[in-house]
């Protein structure tokens, strides 16, 4: 596994309350290929997900993949799932990110290769999206989830527009449907507002993202937090480059500040690359329990000193 032939992939699913089985289903992932490196798992309880960093070469994460695939198909029933967070699927979004030298063109071949193996071994269909998209229409991930898995089982067997890129056409009864593909490193940044007013969130989640005219490559929406007493306007920076967290944070908290409301915190969830930060104090931007280990860069060089891999870059 050499360093600069690192992917990184990010799975996301619809299971944030049952420790136990977000263990197994972690371990399903981790335990699959001896290559993959596992750089940082969270759950949330009140989206009811959880989001695991993984790195390794591709034929690494491939089997990943697919053992995490068929652990949360066996593990989560979407009927009876609830949650503040979209989903359409069980493992709802497997995205495949570029390290190193590794370019968008192999990710591709392995966002496809994935796709198949899902629908053929697991029997969960599967839509592409980002840069592996077939569908103009598909690129983005909003446009590829729609109204989640209940309009999926109402609609994706009957409508040839809702069809998916490999299996189906109906969607797995319980699992639903994965999105794979490919897309820049994306920076999953919320913003935690000390009020219970839902609306606010949502107008304000409104005005930031780009969709609205607000924010270059930021995706938003507001939720509801009861287990924490608050709102959030949780945010996807698609390419920090473009807006990095701290226009985001300068944004929602300038707006909540209109509204006569304090910014109680912000969560990073998952990691991000150091230049996403540089020049900037996380703690201004109410991340007040950062640290290096948030930072995509040092959780990969610990984890190749853990496993003795040597060499510069990644």
């Amino acid at each position: 596994m050499h360093p600069d032939r690192l992917v990184e992939s990010v799975p996301n699913f619809s299971e944030g309350r049952r420790s136990g089985v977000v263990d197994e289903i972690v371990g399903a992932f981790a335990g699959a290929h001896p290559d993959v490196l596992v750089l940082d798992r969270s759950s949330d309880p009140d989206h009811n997900r959880s989001v695991l960093t993984l790195a390794g070469s591709g034929e690494a994460l491939l089997e990943a993949a697919v053992a995490g695939a068929a652990a949360c198909a066996r593990l989560i029933d979407l009927r009876g799932q609830r949650g503040a967070h979209p989903r359409m699927g069980a493992l709802d979004v497997l995205p495949f990110v570029p390290l190193g030298r590794v370019t968008v063109a192999e990710c591709v071949v392995l966002a496809e290769v994935a796709g198949r193996r899902l629908a053929e071994e697991v029997g969960v269909p599967v839509y592409l999206y980002g840069a592996a998209a077939r569908r103009g229409d598909r690129v983005g991930l909003p446009e590829v989830r729609g109204g989640g898995f209940e309009e999926l089982l109402r609609t994706a067997a009957v409508d040839p527009a809702r069809a998916p890129d490999f299996g189906g056409p109906a969607p797995h009864p319980t699992a639903g449907a994965t999105a794979v593909g490919v897309r820049p490193f994306l920076i999953a940044f919320n913003v935690d507002l000390a009020t219970g007013d839902l609306a606010l969130a949502r107008r304000i989640a409104a005005a930031v993202r780009e969709r609205g005219g607000g924010l270059p490559a930021v995706r938003a929406l507001g939720f509801a937090l009861p287990g924490r007493g608050l709102v959030q306007v949780s945010m996807n920076l698609l390419d920090f480059r473009v807006t990095p967290p701290a226009v985001a944070f300068a944004a929602v908290a300038g707006l909540a500040e209109r509204a006569g409301v304090r910014v109680a915190g912000a969560e990073l969830v998952g990691l991000a690359p150091e230049a996403a930060f540089e020049g900037v104090d996380p703690v201004s931007l109410g991340l007040l329990d950062f640290s290096p280990e948030r930072l995509v860069e040092e959780r990969v060089r610990k984890a190749r000193a853990g496993r003795g891999l040597a060499g510069g870059g990644w």
